[in-house]
């Protein structure tokens, strides 16, 4: 099988090569990438402003909260059901397809007229924007030197954490404009335009193996389970990103009540506090590629729990979230681009089920974060979120710690690690 793969991606990469040479590089297709993954991963994020407004216009209000949890399990049923389809088919004809259907998702979102139908295409946009961006990356991941994959992914990663940051800021001022039906049927032209674009970025390549549907599910939970250093990389994401969840899923409701009583737009901009931490992608990426990866990780996971700390001062003094969150994003978007660095490192080839693999279990967190933060926020108030964010972000820090461990007693017997 292994073999079947190498020689299929031989010929996918003699056409990957072909359209690099006729254009600028790899850099220049991953500044391309980046911009489609932020515009893509945006789609899944402009409720989270607007949840107090889409509420107003449902009778069954107190649902609409689980919008953000909806399109988090569906990134989920992409990540394991859709994204392993990248090995095996035609990526090109794969993402532009997914792009239309999320367009689709989209605008039956502006046109929802319950909040059943609202949900639904909520976990279809979190299914379609889960397959597309994660595709883009193993294709990047596949493409670029060995000497240069961390500064890469760091480019297209990069581009997805400014379009998560970013969409907060554009839904809330778009809403005040043309409310926030208005905002998703832009999201929909936006995601049409992407499509059409990308038949000319993407290079027209064959599948990298030749194995079935089924088979190729059955080999990347295969993955998962025989490779330990993916299992405990994807352990940590989980952690970081549940933390994540548990931030957003709740901070615009704290915003929109007393002492602050921010409007949409005011709460979007307040989004782009956290757009400095997409710079942590790029000096981890820089990291990853000197071999550094262990060591940023376990600074990284201290600097979210004691982002945590701050964030809890913030119930009536705005400062201490501002901080709070530049570290937060830092420590999430440093460690994600990390652990990125490092599972796609472990495979020359069918990168899409390393992808499938850790994104899963990444993405798993996410939910469980906005699940439990929503719940928590509810009984115990901000102080009880940042308590669980904190508690999440030290479960990935013992993680780390004991795989630290680990590696110390291999190295003192003679042997290595990862």
């Amino acid at each position: 099988m292994l073999e079947s793969a190498r020689s299929s991606r031989s010929v996918a990469a003699v056409t990957i090569d072909e359209t690099l040479r006729r254009g600028a590089g790899v850099r220049r297709l991953a500044r391309l990438l980046a911009l489609t993954y932020g515009l893509t991963i945006a789609n899944l994020y402009y409720c989270q402003p607007l949840l107090p407004r889409m509420a107003e216009s449902y009778p069954m209000s107190s649902a609409v909260v689980h919008l953000t949890t909806a399109g988090q399990l569906g990134y989920v049923m992409g990540l394991v059901l859709v994204v392993p389809l990248g090995d095996i088919v035609r990526r090109r004809r794969l993402v532009c397809v997914l792009l239309l259907v999320e367009a689709a998702a989209l605008a039956a979102t502006a046109m929802a007229p319950t909040v059943t139908v609202l949900l639904v295409a909520g976990a279809v946009i979190g299914m379609a924007s889960a397959s597309v961006v994660n595709v883009l990356v193993a294709y990047t991941a596949a493409v670029a030197a060995d000497h240069e994959r961390g500064r890469v992914i760091a480019t297209v990663v990069g581009g997805g954490l400014m379009g998560v940051l970013l969409s907060r800021t554009v839904a809330g001022l778009g809403a005040e404009v043309v409310g926030w039906r208005g905002v998703f049927w832009a999201a929909a032209a936006v995601t049409l335009l992407l499509s059409a674009a990308l038949l000319g970025i993407l290079a027209p390549s064959p599948p990298e193996t030749s194995i079935g549907y089924t088979r190729q599910l059955r080999a990347t939970a295969r993955l998962l389970r025989t490779e330990p250093v993916l299992r405990r990389r994807s352990l940590i994401g989980g952690c970081v990103f549940a933390s994540f969840g548990v931030f957003w899923a709740t901070v615009a409701f704290l915003l929109a009540g007393p002492p602050y009583g921010y409007g949409e737009g005011q709460i979007g901009l307040f989004a782009l506090v956290g757009v400095i931490g997409t710079l942590a992608a790029r000096v981890a990426g820089r990291a990853a590629d000197r071999g550094r990866q262990h060591a940023a990780t376990g600074l990284l996971l201290a600097l979210g729990v004691a982002a945590f700390v701050a964030l809890s001062a913030g119930t009536d003094e705005l400062a201490w979230i501002v901080a709070g969150l530049v570290a937060m994003d830092v420590a999430i978007s440093g460690t994600h681009m990390l652990n990125l660095s490092v599972v796609h490192g472990l495979v020359d080839t069918a990168r899409s089920r390393v992808a499938a693999a850790y994104m899963t279990c990444y993405t798993l967190g996410g939910v469980l974060g906005s699940a439990t933060g929503n719940a928590v926020y509810r009984v115990g108030g901000w102080t009880a979120v940042c308590v669980l964010g904190a508690a999440f972000m030290a479960a990935g820090l013992t993680a780390w710690a004991f795989d630290h461990r680990i590696r110390g007693i291999l190295w003192s017997r003679g042997g290595g690690g990862r």
